[in-house]
């Protein structure tokens, strides 16, 4: 294979993970503002809105039980939320920044950033809705 023929099949290798990147990116995004701006009515496991489903999913409590009883603490756990989505939204833009610059120029740091970053955030998601049984073996 010529230089030129590399050259060619990594430029499509990495357009191909440029794109695989930024729909997770793009996820992040979405996903985060939905939480940041209403985690009320972010569909979770089982239709039911993401924020009363992770704590009936956790406590095996209700959140209206809650959201009734102790509204300083359902208050918090929201604003806790918000703030998770929010940080959804700057992670998901800061590896797009990076996904459109630095790694379709070819930086090698670019390529470790994405990868250790997603990864960290991808697994801890899915902790977390393993946790709340949104996900896996109810326990």
């Amino acid at each position: 294979m010529s230089d030129a023929e590399t050259s060619q099949a990594m430029t499509r290798r990495r357009r191909v993970a440029l794109t695989l990147i930024l729909i997770v990116d793009v996820g992040y995004i979405a996903w985060g503002a939905g939480a940041a701006v209403s985690p009320h009515h972010l569909l979770g496991p089982g239709g039911k809105a993401i924020l009363p489903a992770g704590y009936e999913g956790y406590s095996g409590g209700s959140w209206s039980d809650l959201a009734r009883d102790s509204t300083l603490i359902a208050g918090y756990m929201t604003v806790l939320y918000r703030m998770y989505g929010t940080y959804n939204v700057l992670f998901g833009l800061m590896s797009t920044a990076i996904a459109v610059t630095a790694f379709r120029r070819g930086e090698r740091w670019a390529w470790w950033a994405l990868l250790v970053g997603n990864t960290i955030a991808l697994v801890s998601a899915i902790r977390y809705d393993w946790i709340v049984n949104a996900i896996g073996p109810s326990s």
